[in-house]
């Protein structure tokens, strides 16, 4: 498969190009800053690099041809907390990314949210409640551009396979073991490895049991 991954020269992002590439797919990075990219990536066969902004309609449909899914790690900046930029500047990316997917008969796009993307299936969660609060207060902008995130991909992808993979607060284990599932369900917790984020990924990838859902995905 011909997978096209944005966010791809963050933490996140790389290890998806691992997993991508471990699986067999090859991986076309679409990214402002590719040099960014770990030396060991630039010049793989399965990678291919493809210099463009978000907000650059036609190189985001060169880049996307003959794509056959997108994976995003597209999110606010941990480091930037509440200094993310006011507009909700991913969140209209995603709108021009949808529309250009249209128009390439792309239909397959698994998104990174958060718990701040609500799902009517969630339940009250007194661990998880006040994460979410001291985010929405502290880093408002921040949250504002998650949650129109999630609203953009709901409202504009109708005719998209899409898939919003929530996670909690992440971390740097190498465990790869995950839960999927909502928040409150008695299941899911307040921590995620990014290894294991991209676990999830690759494997909703080919067994899309949560096409059109936004599941929370943690540690067990």
């Amino acid at each position: 498969m011909r997978i096209l991954i944005l966010g791809a020269t963050g933490g996140i992002g790389v290890l998806l190009i691992e997993e991508a590439v471990a699986a067999g797919h090859t991986v076309v990075v679409y990214a402002r800053s590719p040099e960014k990219l770990p030396e060991r990536f630039q010049a793989h066969p399965q990678v291919v690099v493809r210099k463009g902004q978000l907000t650059d309609a036609q190189a985001l449909s060169d880049a996307l041809q003959d794509v056959d899914a997108v994976l995003s790690a597209l999110g606010p900046a941990v480091s930037r907390g509440p200094f993310h930029p006011k507009g909700e500047p991913l969140a209209h990316a995603y709108s021009l990314l949808i529309r250009v997917m249209k128009e390439c008969r792309i239909t397959r796009l698994i998104a990174l949210g958060t718990p701040s993307i609500k799902d009517p299936k969630d339940k009250f969660s007194f661990t998880m409640s006040p994460i979410i609060a001291g985010i929405a207060t502290f880093a408002h902008t921040a949250y504002k551009d998650v949650v129109g995130i999630g609203e953009t991909i709901r409202r504009e992808g109708g005719e998209l396979e899409w898939t919003i993979v929530r996670v909690p607060l992440l971390n740097d284990n190498s465990d790869k073991r995950f839960v999927a599932g909502y928040v409150g369900d008695g299941h899911t917790t307040t921590f995620l490895a990014r290894h294991a984020f991209a676990a999830f990924v690759l494997q909703e990838l080919t067994s899309r049991q949560w096409v059109k859902a936004a599941p929370l995905v943690t540690s067990p």
